[in-house]
């Protein structure tokens, strides 16, 4: 089978094969590739990163103090239970026992697990596929394929108010295609559209009724302004129809470290624990976690953070004319003309932001909210851009 260069170098000089070449399973993802910078003479200390979207206040307090105290000779424990006991804690108002959590190196982990467990051995009357809401996260589409499962997609109609999934068709695929797994990413990456609780319920039932699973990626709900809507939490620790996805490496900006987790029913738990590998979640990520989650004024003022440089980017987008579609989380898809050249022009300036042309979006950058600072910078750069076109 031939390999295929990562999409990010499609416009810019190529790194050697031993480096960039992926398999086209694999999905793209944003982050500064070492290979590219290496390609274009950068250094990583003078880029900015718009590409991934993390918390921009960076790890909270006592992070840094937690993993260098971890003993680096030592196995990590496998069970991760000062960890899970800080989630479930951290979710006791949802009903979330230690039974109904599980951790993952990265809410990607989970998602392999769930594609093992559930396209490998799909329940009783269903197929071994999965329907996917899309343009969304790509590693769905990868982790189902490589366990051997058939893709189905619902995409988004797309309109002046942004990207919205109609839900009747969605549950008449589910009655239709009978799919083991339904993938929805909420708030929604990267189109930032955000179904409402009752959406949910519906979907979660429809589900339920064909003994289908639905995944609920909550990765940038915390970071979210309408975080407090869903209850998508307290709904997966009580059915087996519905199991919620959460991303530590978001929401605390713990990115280097690997960390997310899972709620569900303890029959759906037990399922992937069974295929997780001992180990899997190092003994820094898991000390990391629970200092994190002890700090209760962190995500307030990620919030408030995320607030100010989405108001920077969508009015400085907004005074060049470039559209800018209704953002749920902590970062702006934006509508321009050719996205992977504006992409490649920003990084030879050492600023990254995500074409989305992987998403089937070429017209459409996925902006990363970072400091507002940053962010200035970044509207700045664009400007420059745009009017070094228009000078040619």
């Amino acid at each position: 089978m031939a390999v295929q260069y990562h999409a990010i170098f499609s416009h810019t000089t190529m790194p050697p094969a031993s480096v960039a070449a992926t398999s086209p399973l694999r999905p793209v993802h944003g982050g500064i590739k070492p290979a590219e910078l290496r390609a274009l003479g950068l250094r990583a200390e003078d880029c900015l990163d718009f590409s991934a979207s993390v918390s921009p206040l960076g790890p909270p307090g006592g992070v840094a103090e937690a993993t260098a105290s971890v003993d680096l000779a030592a196995y990590p424990d496998p069970h991760c239970l000062a960890l899970t006991e800080a989630i479930a804690a951290h979710h006791g108002q949802d009903g979330v026992a230690v039974e109904n959590v599980i951790v993952g190196n990265g809410s990607t982990e989970v998602i392999h697990l769930l594609t093992r467990a559930y396209i490998g051995l799909p329940p009783s009357g269903c197929s071994a596929s999965a329907l996917l809401l899309t343009p969304t996260y790509g590693e769905y589409d990868g982790a189902v394929r490589i366990s051997g499962g058939e893709v189905h997609t619902l995409t988004a109609t797309r309109a002046d108010g942004g990207f919205a999934w109609d839900i009747a068709a969605a549950i008449a695929e589910i009655n239709t295609r009978r799919p083991a797994l339904v993938f929805v990413c909420n708030p929604n990456n990267p189109t930032g559209a955000m179904l409402a609780s009752q959406e949910l319920h519906r979907l979660a039932n429809a589900a339920e009724s064909v003994g289908s699973l639905l995944v609920v990626d909550e990765a940038y709900i915390n970071l979210a302004e309408r975080h407090a809507e869903a209850d998508v939490v307290a709904l997966a620790a009580r059915h087996r129809s519905i199991i919620a996805l959460r991303s530590m490496t978001k929401d605390y900006a713990l990115t280097a470290l690997r960390l997310g987790y899972a709620v569900a029913s303890p029959e759906v738990i037990d399922r992937l624990l069974a295929l997780q590998p001992d180990w899997s979640v190092n003994g820094l990520a898991q000390a990391a976690g629970v200092v994190a989650l002890a700090d209760v004024e962190y995500p307030p003022r990620a919030r408030a953070a995320v607030a100010a440089s989405l108001r920077c980017v969508v009015d400085g987008l907004d005074t060049l004319g470039i559209r800018c579609y209704p953002a749920a989380a902590n970062f702006v898809l934006a509508q321009v003309e050719d996205a992977g050249a504006l992409r490649d022009r920003l990084a030879r300036r050492g600023l990254f932001v995500r074409d989305c042309a992987s998403f089937g979006l070429p017209d459409c950058i996925r902006i990363g909210l970072r400091p507002v600072e940053d962010c200035r910078r970044l509207t700045d750069a664009i400007a420059e851009v745009r009017n070094d076109n228009a000078a040619k």
